[in-house]
């Protein structure tokens, strides 16, 4: 799927998820596509190249249900040898990412003195906002709840002193491996942290929570050895500048409410419901769940 393919199939699926919320009960496929004004062949098709799965299915993880169900049924601790040993080609390429941090000095100075290119990209999950440096990507942000301008605005400010560089096409070969799962190079998208030293840890754990699943702000907490700390550490999560690449949207209340998300709860859900599907379609995590319930 192209870039443009990927950025008009999410402005449908977003239109296609508001209609789902707006529903009091579960909607066919034919209720759907009239309600999209497509007909249901071609809308069942755009909806599967997305998401993987019919419209129908999809539902089940777009309930406000479901960060309960993933609480209960997919939540990971953040012991770092555990999370090694769930690692898969598809499940946790967050753990093949290169990473790499700025000093606590070189953050304390707003950037100064540090290049950072950027560029518009479309998303499996709508227009991103990508930043980098030369040693890799450093902020991803979402427009489709925030609006271009906002998105902008917001990632000029992490680094007030940084020399901003419109260059897409320096940026390109990394955004492609970061969004597409295909490409086979996910192991060659490297990740520049810049923040400080509370929140590159709460970061770095926020690395180690397996793809399709979720843990809780309080485990993230207790697993960096600030177990008391939990507001900071929310706070910290939401100060994530890299959104995807550092899934904040795996973290969630104890509740299994969702929480915050810094460019919209409904891009989260579509986030959390988007690799909930994949994770269960992969044969590994499949073999997983099977030796998990005959033990």
């Amino acid at each position: 799927m192209n870039d443009l393919q990927q950025g008009y199939h999410f402005n449908v699926m977003r239109r296609a998820i508001e209609v789902i919320d707006q529903s009091e009960k579960s909607l066919t496929l034919d209720d759907l596509a009239r309600e999209m004004d497509m007909s249901p062949a071609h809308f069942q098709r755009l909806f599967k190249r997305w998401a993987g799965v019919s419209p129908k299915k999809f539902q089940q993880y777009l309930t406000l249900g479901h960060a309960k169900a993933l609480l209960h049924d997919h939540f990971t601790t953040l012991d770092t040898s555990d999370a090694v040993g769930l690692s898969g080609s598809g499940r946790l390429h967050d753990l093949f990412l290169r990473w790499e941090s700025m000093s606590p000095g070189e953050y304390a100075r707003g950037g100064e003195g540090l290049n950072i290119f950027w560029g518009w990209f479309d998303s499996p999950f709508g227009l991103a906002l990508v930043m980098g440096t030369d040693k890799g990507i450093c902020g991803i942000g979402f427009a489709s709840e925030t609006g271009e301008e906002a998105a902008m605005i917001d990632l000029l400010s992490r680094w007030p002193k940084a020399n901003f560089v419109e260059d897409p096409m320096f940026l390109r070969p990394w955004v492609l491996s970061a969004f597409n799962e295909q490409s086979g190079e996910l192991g060659k998208t490297p990740v520049y942290m810049i923040g400080s030293p509370l929140q590159i840890k709460v970061w770095e754990a926020l690395m180690r929570i397996p793809s399709g699943q979720v843990s809780t702000y309080s485990e993230i907490a207790q697993s960096i050895g600030v177990p008391r700390a939990v507001r900071a550490v929310g706070t910290a999560v939401g100060r994530n500048p890299v959104s995807w690449l550092i899934p904040c949207h795996r973290a969630l209340r104890k509740s299994g409410a969702l929480g915050g998300y810094h460019w919209g709860l409904p891009v989260k859900r579509a986030l959390l419901a988007w690799e909930t599907v994949r994770a269960e379609m992969d044969p590994e995590y499949q073999a997983q769940e099977t030796a998990e319930k005959t033990a």
